[in-house]
């Protein structure tokens, strides 16, 4: 009787530190997400909204009298031959296309059909701890990385980890992990902070 009690306590012991064992990786799997999150969200950003100083080009199909190159003003708008001024700060490319189209069928052109793409973006900017913090021009798949070694590279006392970005249409800086894949978007104020140790 006394090793059939024994035999039963064991039989417990196992199976409850089977399932404390079973129950342990799921701690770390479940903060796995906000790691892939965080380093989604360097990763991404966020759809080209056109700005101040933007060149843009402009192509209506059939109509080279309204085809060309254009900057968007101080006021947000593009101005284009025969329908004047048009909304552009603030409008993603397909927006400011179908903005131009809806100008065009207003009695110029019954069905428009018309492309436009970014040529220059304006700039993005870079301050804290590298050698030369400034306004430098920005290029397609920039990243943090490559905005740093265009302002030679970081002082010694560059925390290297952790950079801050203000995004162009956000009113405040945001923490993202520095990595290779973290991203920069046109008209960014990028800040690389300083190391505490």
């Amino acid at each position: 009787m006394r090793h059939f009690l024994r035999l039963c306590a064991m039989s417990l012991v196992l199976a409850f530190g089977g399932a404390a064992c079973a129950q342990t990786p799921a701690g770390p799997a479940a903060a796995a997400p906000a790691a892939v999150s965080a380093e989604a969200a360097a990763r991404a950003v966020p759809e080209y909204r056109l700005g101040v100083a933007d060149k843009v080009r402009v192509n209506v199909f059939g109509e080279e009298a309204l085809t060309g190159e254009f900057l968007v003003g101080g006021g947000g708008k593009v101005s284009l031959p025969l329908i004047g001024e048009v909304q552009a700060a603030g409008l993603t490319i397909s927006q400011f296309q179908e903005e131009i189209s809806n100008e065009l069928r207003k009695g110029y052109i019954k069905e428009p059909r018309v492309s436009a793409e970014v040529l220059n973006y304006r700039p993005f900017y870079i301050l804290g701890e590298v050698n030369k913090p400034g306004e430098y021009p920005y290029t397609n798949n920039l990243t943090v990385l490559n905005a740093v070694a265009t302002a030679e590279g970081f002082t010694y006392r560059a925390n290297k980890r952790m950079v801050y970005i203000k995004r162009a249409e956000d009113p405040a800086e945001q923490p993202y992990p520095l990595t290779p894949l973290t991203k920069v978007a046109p008209g960014d104020t990028i800040r690389i902070g300083e190391r505490y140790f």
